[in-house]
């Protein structure tokens, strides 16, 4: 995110004070967003899990949307610089479950689903904003900005929250979409992979860092994003 902002501003010929402003402001919104965002998608992993028969993040105290209960220094620095990150895992013994892959796999649409439902919302609170907005009369300075801070925050509610679900629904270990899809594959598989989800991830890491996967995850992004504010008619 920041180093996206920082790199449009690099290719402008010139940019003004206000852009600086705008980019500060941007970051400033972004921090509650991430944080509520990736709360969000670790305590719905648990929740589930939870009603699913794991108690593990229950008793551990993570079925709360308390940040600091979630937080991850590297997946927040990540979400920060280039948009794309994560939280602390919520643990989960699948040996609570009754069906253990197939469980597993819907502990982690959860945490996806939660987030293209915390999109939804945040659509829905811009299209009201919208609304009220539309009969107001803008007689100030400090009244346009209020505005245009409030819809930057709406809508990075929105992308902020598509970007992790389609980040998490990548199908390679550890991310949640590997899980969905691994519960398809027999066991023997499944548990072989899973040996090798640190050394995938590493690899995957990279990738994401050169920036080599950007254009597929933007392409995702702006579809998805696009079609949210599309419904809502924004």
């Amino acid at each position: 995110m920041l180093l996206t902002l920082i790199q449009t501003l690099i290719n402008k010929n010139s940019y003004s004070t206000d852009d600086l402003k705008m980019i500060v402001a941007e970051v400033l919104l972004a921090i509650p967003i991430i944080l509520l965002t990736l709360s969000v998608h670790e305590t719905a992993h648990g929740y589930v899990a939870n009603k699913l028969g794991d108690p593990t993040a229950k008793s551990l105290g993570r079925l709360t949307l308390n940040p600091f209960k979630h937080f991850d220094t590297l997946g927040f620095l990540m979400m920060m610089l280039v948009g794309y990150g994560w939280a602390k895992p919520v643990p989960i013994n699948t040996r609570y479950f009754k069906n253990p892959k197939r469980d597993m796999a819907i502990c982690a649409a959860a945490g996806p689903i939660s987030n293209l439902l915390m999109a939804i919302l945040f659509a829905g609170l811009y299209k009201v904003f919208f609304l009220a907005i539309s009969t107001v009369t803008i007689s100030s300075m400090m009244m346009y900005n209020v505005i245009r801070l409030t819809s930057m925050f709406f809508s990075l509610g929105v992308s902020i929250n598509v970007t992790l679900a389609i980040f998490n629904l990548i199908p390679i270990p550890p991310f949640d979409g590997s899980r969905i899809a691994l519960a398809f594959l027999p066991s023997h598989v499944y548990f072989k992979i899973q040996r090798y989800e640190r050394y995938i991830f590493i690899v995957f890491f990279v990738l994401l860092l050169t920036g080599i996967l950007d254009p597929v995850l933007y392409f995702l992004r702006s579809k998805v994003t696009n079609l949210i504010f599309l419904i809502f008619g924004l």
